[in-house]
């Protein structure tokens, strides 16, 4: 398995911008599909975005499409995530995760066997 650490969370105001980052030991990060989830209080883990091992193909929940934007740099072991537009909803525990294989239809938990510790983004109103 792959170890995960994530960072690049924070306090910011609506409508700005942040950049998560999650880096990854081992290698082989570079046949991994890396996703994004989220928690927020009292709620289920979420998924947010993900991107496959090749990194040609992503996937984003609808909730932040047109505003997050997934990207990996596999020669770094590190994926990335754009978070701009931000809106206090988005307020959350972001966690990375690493996956074999994906099912068909949207990433679940269950297909990630790797987790990072997560990283706090609050969004203030």
């Amino acid at each position: 398995q792959v170890q995960l650490v994530e960072s690049g969370g924070g306090l910011v105001q609506a409508g700005g911008s942040l950049r998560l980052s999650c880096a990854a030991s081992g290698r082989t990060f570079s046949s991994y599909h890396m996703g994004w989830f989220r928690q927020a209080p009292e709620k289920e883990r979420e998924f947010v975005a993900v991107i496959r091992w090749s990194g040609g193909s992503t996937d984003y929940a609808d909730s932040v499409k047109g505003r997050f934007t997934i990207s990996r740099d596999n020669a770094k072991n590190t994926v990335y995530l754009q978070m701009n537009s931000l809106k206090p909803e988005d307020t959350a525990v972001y966690y990375c995760a690493a996956a074999h294989f994906l099912r068909v239809g949207v990433p679940r938990l269950s297909d990630f066997a790797s987790w990072g510790q997560g990283t706090q983004v609050t969004v203030s109103s």
